[in-house]
């Protein structure tokens, strides 16, 4: 009875070893087919902190504050529209920090 209930432990571990190496697998995958793009993300919408003013996810204070990031497509951040800022000038993402907007 004792190797019975051994044998469907070892087989439960297994099992969830082998779910969370899939799991690990397809989110590295996913990581890798996107970069940060800086300047891009809507207030409270950020993926994590990049300086002063934003701590972690979900931090940043002001739309398309220039030091918290987003994870985008790969390829895709230097290219996709941003509305301009307040003066009229064009803003663009970028993928490293950028000190434009910065949190209010």
């Amino acid at each position: 009875m004792a190797s019975s209930k051994l044998i469907a432990i070892a087989l439960a571990g297994a099992v969830t070893a082998a779910l969370t190496t899939t799991a690990l697998t397809a989110n590295t995958a996913e990581a890798a087919a996107k970069e940060k793009c800086f300047g891009v993300s809507l207030a409270g919408e950020n993926d994590c902190a990049a300086g002063p003013g934003t701590t972690c996810a979900g931090t940043s204070t002001v739309d398309y504050q220039g030091n918290a990031w987003k994870l985008v497509p790969k390829g895709s951040c230097l290219t996709m529209e941003l509305p301009n800022d307040s003066d009229g000038n064009a803003r663009q993402g970028s993928l490293s920090e950028l000190e434009r907007d910065p949190a209010a």
